[in-house]
């Protein structure tokens, strides 16, 4: 393991102004995904799609430092024949790869799961490597049970469990020379307040840690992708954006070894303004001991899908959606966004 490479990849992900775009959607989300706006999945469809992000040449140059890909992607050329990892190498961005395969019922732990994918995962990392994969990640769930029936869930066995496969997973990825994000997501579903999600993401930071110090994972050289602390959508109180980012700052600070090069945060739902905003009031709460920026899905890809369609005459209009929601993000991840700059949308 070259640890000075991989911190310098790590480092490269979390680069001021810039952020992940997470093109990672299994070919079931993203078919619901195409459903909402009327296009067919297909293997071409959703090729056009991932193309007209990559040659985005604004976004991608300018405020993307990397893009993590389906296998389905990694494999795929654009229309030209150009290995669309190739695109997103040309515009400066890191080609990222996700590993995991998904969830399956957690055995004794009615309504919890673990995410799987260890096996052949090694022999995998090789060949993705070889594509232009210089990290991978791997997505752990964490529910938060609702009500008096709830409360016993997340179950520490929940939280073992798929904290030791991330880190398994971590170690894995940096004996083959890649940087692992780790992604251990508390999710926001559900009714509880942020102060109930602050404990139980603060649990599962902290069994993350002590896995990956276990495994023998290098913490320079990964980087970790959590929720924010944040209310329940179905919480009757949400919390404002200021008390979002206090509390975020504060968990992190508690949880997170300054070691560890940045923090990238998955949206996990939030609405495109919302992730902006609450990662744009983080930066204004005085210097952080690691990167702080995002790895968004949704929060990047709603505006534009909804503006290209499917339509070969809307991809200019797909990639202004796109640059524009690139763009507010690289501005939050500085803490210069303004609600104002959004109403100048291109």
């Amino acid at each position: 393991m070259n640890l000075t490479e991989l911190n310098g990849i790590a480092t490269a992900m979390v680069a001021p102004g810039k952020g992940i775009l997470a093109a990672d959607e299994s070919s079931g989300t993203i078919k619901k995904r195409f459903d909402a706006i009327g296009v067919e999945s297909t293997e071409s469809s959703r090729r056009d799609y991932r193309e007209m992000l990559f040659r985005s040449r604004e976004a991608m140059s300018q405020y993307i430092s990397g893009v993590i890909l389906y296998d389905e992607t990694i494999w795929q050329d654009a229309k030209d024949g150009t290995p669309l990892v190739k695109l997103i190498e040309s515009s400066g961005a890191i080609p990222g790869i996700k590993v995991d395969e998904g969830t399956q019922a957690l055995p004794m732990c009615p309504g919890e799961t673990v995410t799987i994918g260890l096996d052949k995962l090694a022999d995998r990392l090789k060949k993705y490597y070889e594509r232009g994969a210089r990290f991978a990640k791997w997505r752990a769930v964490i529910d938060i049970g609702g009500g008096t029936d709830g409360r016993g869930i997340p179950s520490m066995t929940a939280i073992s469990v798929n904290a030791h496969a991330l880190a398994r997973y971590a170690a894995l990825c940096q004996a083959a020379q890649i940087v692992p994000i780790v992604e251990p997501e508390v999710l926001m579903d559900g009714d509880h307040d942020i102060d109930r999600c602050y404990e139980v993401t603060q649990r599962v930071l902290n069994k993350t840690f002590q896995e990956l110090r276990v495994q023998r994972v290098a913490l320079e050289g990964m980087v970790l992708k959590p929720n924010m602390a944040i209310s329940g959508k179905k919480c009757a109180k949400q919390a404002s954006v200021e008390e979002v980012a206090e509390k975020t700052i504060r968990l992190l600070k508690a949880c997170v070894p300054a070691a560890v090069p940045g923090i990238a945060f998955l949206s996990g739902g939030q609405s495109d303004e919302e992730a902006t905003a609450h990662l744009n009031a983080m930066h204004k709460l005085g210097p952080l001991p690691w990167g702080l920026t995002f790895s968004y899905g949704r929060a990047l890809q709603a505006a534009p899908q909804k503006a290209w369609s499917g339509k070969a005459e809307n991809v200019a209009a797909g990639q202004n959606a796109f640059s524009h929601r690139a763009r507010m993000n690289g501005l939050a991840s500085r803490g210069e966004w303004q609600s104002s700059l959004e109403k100048k949308a291109a």
